[in-house]
């Protein structure tokens, strides 16, 4: 009787709690027209009552992802997950979210998206009153805009590789070693008239991300009568649109890894515990305990960790002694804001002066409008650093010099707007080839320490391949090109380096020449068709196991390669009775009980990534997600999109992996900015209640 009473009173806590929330927004004026994928439309007057509807389309679609976000962003994701929360919830805590939000949001968050904070938060609670059988945790209730902006801070700082060198201090190996960047992707390009056979401007918006979880993507259209008019893709839990275009304007954006993220070596006093010095001065670390609770056998346990905080930024302790992490991301609250403004921009010079808050701390910008411009920045908070230090490596915490406190103005990064070219391009690689060569930045004139990109890869290689050979592009050229899918000549994978295979003398390995020779010969097409795809995709796979023994640079032996090779025959043999597979044979993309033959490999323009999934078959995991094809033109902005899966997560629902076929054909659906299309194309329509 007593846990009764005590369950109706939580109920009736959050029941009051998320009316303050959702009190000022009115339903019925908000509506959802879902179309025959089941991609929301909503409407209405306000952006408040548009991220309310968000909010309630996307949790009719993925509340779990949703919730299990936020969980992770306020320290309660190992409660529901156990110890696969727990790195999550420890760095929530280590970078001080919490208090970072506390002191700046108020400050320094504007009222107006204040309010489109309250009417997404608003959503999200009416969403689970109404469904509370669907609920992780009670106690993530009321969702909180302040809530909402501690899960996007944890993203910004892992997003800028703060997550990489926390886990470099823990295990006591500072050495800054390159990761494998298959798996972090995404490309753009646009043309403008000049490069365009009908004068119209193209952008492709093409996203390599895992293909569910909480980074994967959602399709909405979101429209005010405040000025919000975008078709776009966000992750669980955004109010708002992260790429997309609007009706003047669209951008992408694709991963890039300069140098954010430092670590500092503190100098400890040799007498006095938790006291470190920097220039002959005293300085007292201020202690913490991450409190963390995980379910064992169905009890919580409760686990502590300390950390520290230097005046360099969050600490630990290993054995080595004690490093300090620091970060522009752990320092600003606006870059969900800054998306928002991005989402409502109508020129080039609006665009350009949003991105001026600087706030977004990474990621390329691929821009272009109906007005004929294209743009490109990699853009990010670069902090200026003093010379004299490897700032790769790290660095000493014992110096005010190696303190910085300053970031470079938007103005200062590597872009280029309406080249001569006509074009731009960005596939993770250099920005200092991001068009041609005269209209390229310079990159002598960027400093060492920024850590920009300097290399080219397979999908740059390739893309540029095919942009210089055409005088004039046709749309059809534009989407041939955005779904490309063939290895460069000679490859150029920039984590490794296993052209040695292809100088392998097959006459020299009997048992496995057939196979030497069909990956020799095999015209680097990945298509689900092709057997020589099939026989490499094994053979890439395999190469897994070598990888981390080797030494920088990653450059595989040919004795490395042929032990690979005679493992591959044996894999093909055992699983498939044959060498004789195609890519589409071992190749799978996996949704529920549907399983398709798909394309791609690892850094091809349609990059894929997979894993082991059953009967010796590998599943895609991640690489191309969601694509929009936008086309600036005297009509309007005419959009074309797919994704990989379907608009639901849930299996039982007909937009659980309705657009499969589709992906996998290199189809697309026709989108609409038009209000009057959205209604009369609409499978329903109804309010959020």
């Amino acid at each position: 009787m007593l846990n009764s009473l005590l369950k109706i009173h939580l109920l009736s806590l959050f029941l009051i709690n998320s009316f303050t929330l959702f009190g000022q927004i009115n339903p019925d004026g908000v509506d959802i027209a879902r179309d025959a994928y089941g991609v929301p439309h909503i409407f209405a007057k306000t952006d408040a009552e548009v991220a309310y509807g968000l909010a309630w389309a996307h949790a009719e679609d993925d509340f779990l992802t949703i919730q299990q976000s936020y969980l992770a962003g306020n320290n309660m994701l190992s409660k529901h997950l156990g110890i696969k929360g727990l790195p999550a919830d420890f760095l929530a805590q280590f970078i001080r979210s919490d208090e970072l939000v506390e002191r700046d949001f108020e400050v320094k968050t504007s009222p107006e998206y204040k309010k489109l904070l309250e009417g997404y938060a608003a959503g999200m609670n009416r969403y689970a009153e109404t469904h509370p059988e669907e609920i992780l945790s009670q106690e993530l209730f009321p969702v909180t805009p302040k809530r909402m902006m501690r899960y996007a801070q944890l993203q910004l700082f892992i997003s800028s590789k703060g997550d990489y060198w926390v886990s470099k201090i823990i295990e006591n190996d500072l050495k800054y070693t390159p990761t494998k960047e298959e798996t972090k992707g995404s490309n753009t390009f646009a043309f403008n008239s000049s490069k365009t056979t009908d004068g119209n401007t193209y952008l492709a918006i093409n996203t390599h991300q895992p293909l569910d979880g909480p980074v994967s993507w959602y399709e909405a259209h979101l429209c005010s009568e405040e000025g919000t008019n975008i078709i776009g893709a966000l992750f669980a839990g955004s109010p708002s649109v992260l790429i997309g275009a609007n009706e003047y304007l669209g951008w992408a954006h694709t991963v890039n890894q300069p140098d954010k993220t430092d670590v500092f070596a503190l100098e400890m006093h040799p007498k006095k515990r938790g006291v470190y010095m920097v220039d002959g001065e005293k300085y007292t670390l201020e202690k913490f305990k991450a409190k963390l609770t995980v379910k064992f056998l169905g009890i919580p346990i409760k686990v502590t960790k300390k950390y520290y905080r230097s005046i360099y930024g969050p600490t630990l302790k290993n054995k080595s002694g004690y490093y300090a992490v620091r970060t522009p991301a752990l320092y600003e609250v606006r870059g969900l804001e800054q998306w928002w403004r991005m989402n409502k921009a109508k020129s080039f010079k609006e665009f350009y002066d949003i991105l001026k808050m600087k706030a977004l701390p990474g990621y390329n910008i691929g821009y272009a409008d109906k007005n004929d411009t294209i743009f490109y920045v990699s853009n990010g908070l670069i902090p200026k650093r003093a010379v004299g230090y490897n700032w790769k490596e790290v660095v000493p915490g014992n110096t005010m010099k190696t303190l910085w406190t300053e970031y470079y103005n938007l103005e200062e990064l590597p872009q280029v707007l309406q080249p001569k070219s006509g074009y731009f391009y960005n596939t993770n690689h250099s920005p200092f080839k991001s068009s041609d060569e005269d209209n390229n930045p310079d990159g002598d004139k960027f400093s060492m320490d920024m850590g920009f990109e300097r290399y080219d890869n397979n999908r740059s290689i390739r893309l540029k391949e095919l942009i210089d050979a055409e005088d004039k592009v046709s749309y059809e050229d534009f989407k041939r090109m955005k779904y490309d899918r063939q290895y460069p000549a000679v490859m150029n994978f920039s984590w490794m380096d296993i052209n040695a295979l292809f100088d392998i003398d097959s006459k020299k390995y009997p048992d496995i020449a057939p196979l030497i020779d069909r990956i020799q010969n095999w015209d680097r097409k990945t298509d689900a068709t092709s057997i020589g795809a099939g026989s490499f995709a094994v053979f890439y796979y395999s190469l897994y196991k070598y990888y981390d023994k080797l030494p920088e640079p990653k450059i595989f032996p040919k004795t490395f390669l042929v032990q690979a090779l005679r493992e591959s025959k044996a894999y093909m043999l055992k699983y498939f009775k044959t060498t004789d597979i195609t890519l589409g044979d071992y190749q799978k993309l996996v949704r529920g009980d549907k399983e398709l033959p798909v394309f791609g490999l690892p850094d091809v323009l349609t990059s894929m990534n997979s894993k082991l999934y059953k009967d010796g078959k590998i599943k895609v995991v991640s690489g191309e997600s969601y694509i929009e094809l936008v086309r600036f033109t005297p009509e309007g902005t005419l959009i074309e999109s797919s994704i990989s899966y379907g608009s639901s997560d849930h299996p039982d629902s007909p937009h659980y992996g309705d657009q499969m076929e589709m992906y996998t054909q290199f189809k697309t659906k026709t989108m609409s900015l038009s209000k009057e299309d959205a209604y009369k194309n609409a499978k329903r329509i109804y309010h959020p209640k």
